[in-house]
């Protein structure tokens, strides 16, 4: 995946030692940055408006030496300053901070911008110029249709239609090198299709930086944009399709004004793809050395025989594409995914949402049925896999996730009972869920303990789920009163995907205060996006288009790779830094980083400078959220 080495005396540009969020502050919000001195006194700082004036002024806070970014700081706290405006600028021990706003509609735009993501990640459709009034927005991403042929035409694409399953054998790339296939990937009993066994798996959306499609990277990403419109339904911010907020007509994407919210359309393109990946009734495939009917179950991701390389669009990719092996994790994404469609679709279009809702049924049985099919790490059994593994042995998180999702859509006892007795739940064996690096793609309890807390339902014990999320958000309040930096997140070694780590433990703080109403639980949601946007160890915004300084290179094989690629869409999170160096650029620039610092901007770093769509997604909830200023405070 990486072409890059060594960039030439390789060094972070860190600019001024005051650490703000780039973007600015809420008027009625906590404002604080971080002073990177050895000072080790108070110093004085100012608050500059944009003319020169002096608005306010104090003195520091110090904080000692910083173990996550490698530097000694102090806090500044100017939280208590009633001023609105633009272009401030917050001086302290000679240096002047970059230049920020202080504006109740900070993040509108950063809502629909992290939104607008998607549409360009969008497979097997042409990416257009939308007509707004008479111009023509998004003309820079304009590309033909990606992965709309047949495998084995004359196309350059080798699919997504007809897409058969990975071969055991005799697998080649487009120009005849041989590849890896079944055998080594799933072992000589590990799975076979029915002869011409092929899917029609066009759409949904590029996963990630290369061109794969992956269901369990998908499920949680439609979790985060669904729960995001929920949310808002539920706060009485959303009351009809052309709300100004989420509503019809807000994205830019072909289906604006079709009379259905845009986040949901643009929810409902990958869905659709998920249900194409689910196995018919009737199809008998052998795997881990048993054959049986496989129906239901749904196959876990669709890439590339290998790797291709960067500076290709969608469909200038030549390699040949296969379907692999489903798997019990994939199952049982869809039926979450889709059972939470099927809730908030019902109100717009009844058949689709009952299309949903039995698909999310077949998933949920062939999921009993086979409880234990699990996707192998193809990183370490091939060396040039195509795609990725999100390989997953445990997979009781996703049966906890699933089971909410149907009990809060269908209020079926079955699933009632599976969420009580799971381990995940509260009393549960597993019941603390609240890891230090949050909930993600691998681990999903959260994802089904917060709907529980949140959307109304008549599960026994409710009180004690509502409880159990407070409490999850006092923890990750406390790890954030440690941090100089304002971030609810030390795990101590930075994790892969770390920027969008952080803000889902704030999603978990933000929801405390849906909960609540309590003031610190929206201070601390509120202080802990500075750190994504800017307020950091190496000064940088992991947000395209937001800051002074932000992300601009990130790794991909069709954004700004090359000079004739559109640069990242605004709005676009990218990963982070990520400890463990997994990357040639990141290993050869980086070594002996300090966690916050352990990132660099280039576009051969996948491992810390990638992008994702769940990534996205918890910006996305988080923005909507922000926006609304968690208007909604009332515990249920």
């Amino acid at each position: 995946m990486t072409t890059g080495g060594a960039v030439d005396e390789f060094k972070h540009e860190t600019g001024p030692r005051v650490r703000i969020n780039q973007v600015g502050y809420l008027p009625d919000g906590p404002k604080r940055a971080t002073l990177v001195t050895d000072a080790d006194e108070p110093v004085a700082w100012e608050l500059v408006d944009a003319g020169g004036g002096v608005a306010a002024s104090g003195t520091s806070e110090p904080r000692g030496f910083d173990e996550s970014a490698g530097l000694d700081v102090h806090t500044i706290d100017f939280g208590d300053v009633p001023i609105r405006g633009t272009g401030f600028r917050l001086a302290a021990d000679g240096e002047e901070s970059y230049p920020f706003d202080i504006d109740p509609a900070l993040y509108d735009q950063l809502r629909m911008d992290s939104l607008g993501m998607y549409y360009t990640q969008r497979s097997g459709i042409e990416i257009e110029s939308i007509e707004i009034g008479g111009e023509f927005e998004k003309e820079e991403y304009a590309r033909p249709a990606g992965h709309v042929s047949e495998f084995g035409g004359d196309d350059v694409n080798q699919g997504d239609f007809g897409v058969p399953c990975l071969p055991n054998e005799g697998v080649t790339d487009h120009r005849g090198n041989p590849q890896l296939g079944g055998f080594e990937h799933y072992g000589p009993d590990g799975w076979d299709c029915p002869d011409g066994y092929t899917l029609d798996a066009a759409g949904g959306w590029y996963d990630a930086d290369d061109h794969g499609k992956y269901v369990v990277n998908s499920g949680i990403s439609i979790y985060q944009l669904l729960s995001a419109y929920e949310r808002s339904l539920r706060a009485g911010v959303v009351n009809g399709v052309n709300d100004a907020a989420l509503g019809d007509a807000t994205l830019l994407i072909p289906e604006r004004g079709n009379g259905i919210p845009d986040i949901l359309d643009e929810a409902g393109w990958n869905l659709d793809w998920m249900l194409a990946m689910q196995v018919a009734d009737g199809t008998a495939m052998r795997i881990a050395g048993e054959t049986f009917d496989a129906g239901g179950l749904v196959h876990h991701k669709l890439h590339d025989v290998a790797w291709t390389g960067l500076d290709t669009l969608p469909h200038e990719d030549p390699m040949p594409r296969y379907v692999h092996r489903p798997s019990t994790a994939a199952t049982l994404n869809l039926a979450a995914a889709a059972a939470q469609g099927a809730r908030l679709f019902g109100r717009f279009d009844p058949g689709y949402a009952d299309e949903l809702l039995a698909a999310a049924r077949r998933a949920w049985e062939a999921a009993k049925e086979h409880p234990d099919i699990y996707a192998p790490n193809t990183n370490d059994l091939d060396p040039n896999p195509g795609g990725g593994p999100y390989d997953d042995t445990e997979v009781d998180d996703e049966f906890y996730w699933a089971a909410a999702q149907l009990y809060l859509t269908t209020g079926e006892d079955e699933f009632r009972d599976a969420v009580l007795s799971s381990p995940y739940h509260v009393g549960g064996e597993r019941a603390d869920i609240w890891r230090a690096t949050g909930f993600d793609w691998c681990f999903t309890a959260a994802a089904g303990r917060l709907d529980l807390a949140t959307v109304p339902n008549d599960l026994p014990g409710r009180a004690d789920v509502i409880d159990s999320v407070i409490d999850g958000a006092d923890r990750y309040l406390a790890t954030q009163a440690g941090q100089p930096f304002g971030h609810p997140y030390d795990p101590g070694d930075y994790d892969w995907g770390s920027s969008h780590q952080v803000i889902n433990n704030a999603v978990v703080i933000a929801t405390a205060y849906d909960l609540t109403g309590e003031r610190a639980y929206r201070d601390g949601a509120l202080e802990a996006i500075d750190y994504v946007l800017g307020r950091n160890a190496i000064n940088n915004s992991y947000v395209t288009g937001y800051g002074t300084h932000c992300s601009q290179h990130m790794h991909s094989r069709w954004y700004a790779s090359a000079d004739r690629l559109p640069p990242f869409p605004p709005g676009t999170l990218a990963g982070g830094p990520n400890s463990r160096l997994q990357d040639l650029v990141a290993r050869a620039n980086l070594e002996g980083c300090a966690p916050q610092a352990c990132y660099i901007d280039h576009a051969d770093s996948s491992s810390t400078n990638g992008i994702a769509i769940n990534w996205n997604a918890a910006l996305v909830w988080y923005a909507s959220w922000v926006t609304y200023r968690a208007r909604w405070g009332r515990r249920s």
